[in-house]
C-alpha cells in the first residue's frame, strides 16, 4: 500500500527560494548545510577523528557536500541508499586579471564553463557570485544580486543575415559583459568592489571564484500556473529535492534498513574530475570513514558497497513541442509526467533492468508516476555522474532525474509538480 504523499507543492514554492539563494555551488552547499543543522544533522571535518555515533552528519568541501544519517545501532556492513547530485551549472566565470575594457566601456574578463547556451546570456541583467579567499586561508561568500553585468547583443543593425542564418558567437570576443563607463581601466577594480561589498578590508582578498547569474528570480508561468521558469535547475532541483528526501527519511521515526546520503558533486558540467567532484574521492572516502568509525573492517566495509543502490538524479530533456523530430519517436516525456528514468545501453548512463526494478518499487511505495527517457539513435547522448560513481566504488546506480526544457540556458523550465513528486519518490527510495 501506498503511504501518503511527504511534500505538495509547497516544495515547489521552496525550491524556488533555494535557487534564488544558491547563484553558486558554494551557496548551494552552505544552503542546504543550513537546512540539514535545523534537522538536527552536525558537520563534521575531514581532519578530525570520526565517531561511530548514530544521528545525521554531514562533510562541506568546497561546492560539494556529503550528508548522511546513521540510524540508532546501524551495524558496520549496513548498506547505504544514496541520492547523487551536482552543485554546479553552465555559465560565465570571472578570469584571473578580471579587469578589461575598450572604447570607453569598462569590462569583466570572463571565461565559459561548461557547455552553456550562450545565447541566453546575452542582453540580460546579471550579478556576480561566488567565494573570495582570503590571506589568512578563510573564505567568504559573496553575492552581488542586482544587475551589476551585461552581454550587450551586436544591433540588427549591424547583423543583418542574423535572423535568416542564425547568431554565431566566438566565446572569446562576443561574451564578455560590460558593467560601467571609463578610459582608466585599473587593475583590481572589481576585486576592490566585491571586497568592499561583503565588508571585507582592502587587500585582502587573494583568491576568488566567481561567476555570473541571472539576477531575474524564478517565477510560476502559464495559464495556471502549471510550469516553472528558473536559473540552475540543472541540477540544484535534485539537490533541493534529495536534502528534502534525507531529511524526511531521518526525522520519519521509521526503521530504515540502510544508511540514507545525499552526496551533491560540483564539477559535472566540465567532467567530474576534481577533489569535489564525482569522479574524485569524496563520496569513497566518506563512506568509508563511515564504516571504520562504527567499528567495521575492510570486510564491512564491502559487504556495505555490495548492497549500497545509488540513484543519480539528474535533470532529463522533455519533449520540446518546437522540435519534435529531436526526440526519440517513442519515448516522449513530458513535464508534470513525474520523474523519468534515463536509460543508454552504452552506459552513458548507468540504469540497467535491475535498477529500473529498484526505481519502480520507489515510485509505486511512493505512488508517484515515472516515465522513461532514452535519446534519438541519431544524437549524441548527454551523462551524468551515473556511470562515473558506479565505475569508481562498484556501486549499483540507477539514472533518473526530472524532465525539463531550456537545459543549460541562464534560465530553464520545468513543470510545478515534478520537484514534488521527485522528492516524495526519493524518499521512498531511502527508507528502503
Amino acid at each position: 500500500m501506498s503511504a501518503p504523499p511527504r511534500f505538495d507543492r509547497g516544495h515547489t514554492d521552496d525550491l524556488m527560494s533555494f535557487l534564488a539563494a544558491s547563484p553558486s555551488p558554494y551557496h548551494a552547499v552552505a544552503n542546504t548545510a543550513e537546512r540539514l543543522e535545523k534537522a538536527g544533522f552536525r558537520q563534521v571535518a575531514e581532519t578530525d577523528a570520526w565517531d561511530g555515533s548514530s544521528g545525521g552528519k554531514y562533510v562541506l568541501r568546497g561546492g560539494a557536500i556529503v550528508a548522511w544519517y546513521v540510524p540508532e545501532g546501524a551495524a558496520p556492513h549496513t548498506p547505504f541508499r544514496i541520492v547523487g547530485a551536482h552543485t554546479d551549472s553552465p555559465n560565465l566565470r570571472v578570469k584571473p586579471l578580471p579587469d578589461s575594457g575598450a572604447h570607453g566601456w569598462r569590462q569583466v574578463a570572463v571565461e565559459i564553463y561548461g557547455g552553456p547556451l550562450l545565447n541566453s546570456w546575452l542582453d540580460r541583467d546579471l550579478g556576480l557570485a561566488g567565494r573570495l579567499t582570503l590571506r589568512d586561508g578563510s573564505s567568504r561568500l559573496v553575492n552581488v544580486d542586482r544587475p551589476l553585468l551585461r552581454v550587450p547583443q551586436l544591433a540588427i543593425h549591424l547583423d543583418r543575415s542574423v535572423s535568416a542564418e542564425g547568431l554565431k558567437l566566438d566565446k572569446q570576443r562576443h561574451l564578455q559583459p560590460v558593467w560601467g563607463l571609463g578610459n582608466d581601466v585599473r587593475d583590481g577594480d572589481l576585486i576592490a568592489f566585491l571586497e568592499e561589498t561583503a565588508g571585507i578590508p582592502a587587500g585582502e582578498v587573494t583568491g576568488w571564484d566567481l561567476m555570473t547569474h541571472s539576477v531575474e528570480p524564478p517565477a510560476y508561468l502559464g495559464r495556471d500556473k502549471e510550469l516553472v521558469a528558473g536559473p540552475r535547475m540543472d541540477n540544484l532541483l535534485s539537490v533541493h529535492a534529495g536534502a528534502a528526501a534525507l531529511t524526511a527519511a531521518a526525522t520519519s521515526g521509521a526503521a530504515l534498513p540502510a544508511i540514507p546520503v545525499l552526496a551533491a558533486f560540483d564539477h559535472e558540467e566540465n567532467g567530474s574530475q576534481s577533489d569535489t567532484g564525482a569522479d574524485g574521492p569524496l563520496l569513497g572516502s566518506v563512506l568509508e570513514r563511515s564504516v571504520f568509525a562504527r567499528g567495521g573492517s575492510y570486510e564491512d566495509r564491502a559487504r556495505a558497497f555490495a548492497g549500497t543502490v545509488c540513484l543519480s538524479s539528474d535533470t532529463g530533456h522533455a519533449v520540446h513541442p518546437n522540435y519534435a523530430e529531436r526526440h526519440d519517436p517513442t519515448h516522449h516525456p513530458r513535464v508534470n509526467g513525474g520523474p523519468i528514468l534515463k536509460v543508454n545501453v552504452n552506459n552513458r548512463y548507468a540504469t540497467d533492468g535491475s535498477g529500473r526494478a529498484v526505481w519502480a518499487a520507489a515510485c509505486e511505495k511512493a505512488d508517484v508516476p515515472f516515465q522513461s527517457f532514452v535519446s534519438n539513435n541519431s544524437m549524441p547522448c548527454g551523462t551524468t555522474i551515473g556511470p562515473i560513481t558506479a565505475a569508481r566504488h562498484g556501486i549499483r546506480t540507477i539514472d533518473i532525474g526530472v524532465a525539463i526544457l531550456s537545459m543549460h540556458s541562464a534560465r530553464e523550465l520545468c513543470g510545478a509538480d515534478d520537484p514534488w513528486l521527485l522528492a516524495n519518490s526519493l524518499v521512498a527510495f531511502l527508507e528502503g
